[in-house]
């Protein structure tokens, strides 16, 4: 019996009982799209956070207060800030822009109220470190924030909230009792799905500590490098200007630069934190995707029982086949054909699920596809077939021919 014959044979004992077949089918699709689903979000999930880290730049490091020390002497300043730009002790330092930030602030404009999530007072230099184009007006400049004029950069969420189908710039809008007057717009940036990236404001750091946070400390401190591969130096040299500032021990900060659990700061390196969510997002994915492989596993379960059922249902027919001279691996490879087939008709169909629902967002993330999980889905579920299709059909092999017949 030829190759053709036996794949016809195979096609025709599927066709007999439709509905079931469709069902085992229906396993392995879910299965299949589930895995290449699960790893799209973890993808794109990865994607867009690491989009925004890279938004920060690669050349910038960003100091923050731990909060240790106990006493106003090791909180960051303004002055601290200003030490940090020092031709002599910090050369490879571009910019220094001292940041202090009020959550949840309430923008009112003709009474229309809008709560901001991040309220951000900082220095003109803020905006080209952090790589936070205005997309129109402009930013504040350097005397708005000497002179502590109460003027605002707004993002396009702030903006679609407060100002729909009209133009904000130069309008007023009310934050804390007093009126700050809008001079741009933020350009657009990508969100995580977890927060919105456009719902914040911009404004000279002298205005937001009168009006909202007070002269307190600061939140952190953007520190932006001459260059990408010179970040490791300017890491070094804020370091050490810091550790001389607030007095800070060299035993206190160990070998490395980047602070420790004792000392009064922390400095965060954006390429270092690119690199530590890349390894956190692959295992995240790997999880992802291993839970999603468990429903394959059973849809495998699935084609081994209805394969079962199939060749008891067959027996008299195997029977006579085998009577008429079918040799074993004829019935063997029929079999294994039919459970393949169902693998790989249920795989394909659900690579197709899989690539129609990646054109949607889930949980507000829109997946990324990843090639690599498409062909190792299919592989798998073409593995499936063959691995659990083995025993159904090496049972029907093994049939006498004697015993098949008699069955009822």
């Amino acid at each position: 019996m030829s190759l053709y014959e036996v794949i016809r044979f195979a096609l025709r004992g599927l066709s007999a009982n439709k509905l079931r077949s469709a069902l085992t089918m229906l396993g392995i699709l879910i299965g299949v799209a589930a895995v290449i689903l699960l790893v799209a979000v973890g993808n794109g999930s990865a994607k867009a956070i690491s989009d925004r880290i890279e938004a920060l730049g690669t050349n910038t490091i960003t100091v923050m207060s731990t909060g240790r020390g106990g006493s106003s002497s090791t909180a960051l300043t303004v002055p601290i800030a200003d030490a940090l730009v020092d031709p002599a002790l910090a050369p490879d330092v571009a910019s220094v822009s001292p940041v202090v930030t009020a959550s949840s602030s309430t923008m009112t404009y003709e009474g229309t109220e809008h709560s901001v999530s991040s309220f951000v007072g900082t220095t003109p230099s803020w905006f080209a470190a952090s790589n936070t184009p205005v997309g129109t007006g402009s930013a504040f400049t350097a005397d708005d924030e000497a002179q502590g004029r109460r003027v605002v950069v707004i993002g396009q969420t702030v903006s679609e909230e407060l100002f729909p189908g009209v133009d904000p710039i130069d309008k007023q809008v009310t934050v804390g009792g007093a009126l700050f007057t809008v001079v741009g717009v933020l350009s657009e940036k990508s969100s995580t799905g977890f927060q919105d990236a456009n719902d914040t404001a911009v404004a000279p750091l002298s205005a937001v500590r009168e009006v909202l946070t007070g002269y307190g400390a600061l939140n952190s401190i953007l520190v932006e490098a001459k260059s990408p591969d010179r970040v490791d130096a300017v890491q070094s040299e804020v370091a050490t200007i810091l550790n001389q500032r607030l007095k800070v021990s060299a035993t206190s900060t160990g070998s490395g630069n980047t602070g420790t659990s004792s000392t009064p700061y922390r400095i965060q390196n954006a390429s270092q934190l690119l690199a530590t969510q890349t390894e956190t997002a692959d295992t995240f994915t790997t999880l992802l995707g291993a839970v999603a492989a468990i429903s394959l596993l059973v849809g495998g379960i699935g084609i081994t029982n209805i394969m079962l059922v199939t060749v008891t249902e067959r027996t008299r027919e195997i029977g006579i086949r085998k009577a008429l001279g079918a040799p074993r691996r004829v019935i063997l490879t029929q079999f294994l054909i039919e459970a393949t087939l169902l693998s790989v008709l249920g795989g394909a169909l659900g690579v197709a699920a899989a690539l129609i629902g990646s054109s949607f967002e889930i949980v507000g993330v829109k997946p990324v596809i990843v090639p690599s999980s498409i062909g190792l889905a299919l592989g798998v579920s073409i593995a499936i077939g063959l691995f659990f299709g083995g025993l159904p059909a090496s049972r029907a092999a093994r049939l006498r021919p004697i015993d098949a017949l008699r069955y009822e």
